[in-house]
């Protein structure tokens, strides 16, 4: 690939054959081929081995003509290959051009409670997407995963599949199948036209639809016909892996890692106290780890076991002092138990390891403004509002800070 690192940004796309593929998400594709332009590229309106830069828009990705399939077709898939061509994201263009500065991205990122929030899913269903590969985090701080807004378009795709009726097994499955039939689309949920019939996924191409193994089909409307219900279970776990009581029959032979699995499979089909058992076992096994006391310390907590779930927040901290979200998420157990100050420490703690940590200043200010402590409170919702100006409770915070004089106690 064409190496661009050490250009400056008024000579690097001069020459270049630019061909902009997909809706962008920053400006209007006309507006970005004048700024190509500008920058002594020649935009090309269809992308062929000719071309020397490919960008992908980040606002939904069409198959039809003119779009993904044009793009990767077997002559720009060699052009690549030889090193002729390069293929980048909306977001990486801008960042090379100067018109994005990577430093400022936490402006934009989010953390798993604020993605819940926005999309008004819970957080283990997000922590197990994360665990599938289905959602990935732009950046890691101490075990604190961050997400961008590419990957919250993947989260809601998502939803929407879910939601179908779509069990996460055939999500799964049709992936691996999307993976194989476009190698060059990292993010399909977000980048393609997908859409739902029956358990499958397919793709939108023109007037018809693709299965994710290629094969066309013509579009009679099935989808709308052919969902399942919400209710349908995703996997039947029931007859093969627990006995008709819901307790597990453990295979002797089964890793700590396939325990593990298998307890993210049962809280899909929310049979919690089965997980519960699994990553009990799954220590029993091989040992505590920080991240299995933490996903059994969340569990806890939907089972509404608050003092089982403070223990194995203080568990996974001990076993990894940096686990900045187990702090965090004990200072909300502590503070909905009523133990207000121990809860102020927690958050306190976390932001010790991680100062620009979103939630715990968010979290801090809540409680500092009901313990009294307005001053206090009033920093904690500045940094808040400073580091993530475009969370869900951002208006919250702005709310806050407008409010003249000290609150009442």
């Amino acid at each position: 690939m064409t190496a661009t690192s050490d250009c400056s940004t008024d000579e690097l796309l001069k020459g270049q054959r630019v061909a902009l593929v997909g809706r962008l998400a920053v400006m209007a594709k006309r507006d970005a081929q004048q700024l190509m332009r500008r920058h002594g590229a020649t935009v090309i309106d269809r992308p062929d081995a000719s071309a020397t830069l490919i960008v992908m828009g980040e606002n939904g990705l069409p198959l039809g003509e003119g779009g993904f399939a044009a793009a990767l077709d077997e002559s720009v898939r060699a052009a690549a290959d030889r090193g002729t061509l390069e293929i980048i994201s909306e977001t990486e263009l801008w960042q090379r051009l100067g018109l994005v500065d990577p430093q400022q991205n936490i402006h934009r990122d989010y953390t798993v409670p604020m993605l819940a929030k926005l999309l008004s899913v819970d957080v283990p269903t997000l922590r197990r997407w994360q665990r599938r590969g289905w959602i990935v985090p732009v950046r890691e701080v101490r075990r604190l995963a961050y997400f961008d807004f590419q990957e919250v378009a993947t989260a809601r795709r998502l939803t929407e599949l879910l939601a179908a009726g779509i069990s996460p097994a055939e999500i799964e499955k049709e992936l691996a199948a999307l993976a194989r039939y476009l190698p060059g689309v990292k993010r399909p949920l977000s980048q393609l036209s997908v859409i739902v019939e029956g358990k499958s996924l397919l793709l939108r191409q023109g007037d018809g639809l693709v299965e994710p193994g290629g094969q066309k089909r013509f579009d009679f409307g099935a989808a709308a016909d052919a969902e399942l219900s919400p209710g349908q279970p995703s996997i039947a776990l029931t007859s093969d892996i627990l006995g008709f009581d819901g307790h597990r029959a453990l295979d002797p032979t089964m890793s700590p890692g396939e325990l593990v699995e298998l307890a993210g499979q049962l809280e899909d089909e929310g049979q919690l106290e089965a997980a519960a058992e699994m990553y009990r076992a799954a220590m029993a096994a091989g040992g505590p780890t920080a991240e299995i006391c933490f996903l059994l310390a969340e569990l806890l907590y939907q089972l509404v076991e608050l003092p089982a779930a403070r223990e194995r927040y203080f568990m996974a901290i001990e076993l990894d002092e940096d686990y900045v979200e187990a702090r965090a998420n004990l200072g909300c157990v502590l503070a909905e138990m009523g133990e207000t100050e121990l809860a102020i420490s927690a958050f306190a703690g976390a932001l010790v390891y991680h100062d620009a940590y979103p939630d715990a200043h968010y979290h801090l200010g809540r409680l500092l403004d009901e313990a009294g402590r307005t001053a206090d409170a009033t920093e904690h919702w500045e940094a808040f509002l400073r580091l993530a100006p475009n969370s869900p409770w951002a208006d919250e915070a702005r709310e806050r800070l407008d409010q003249p004089g000290d609150l009442p106690r």
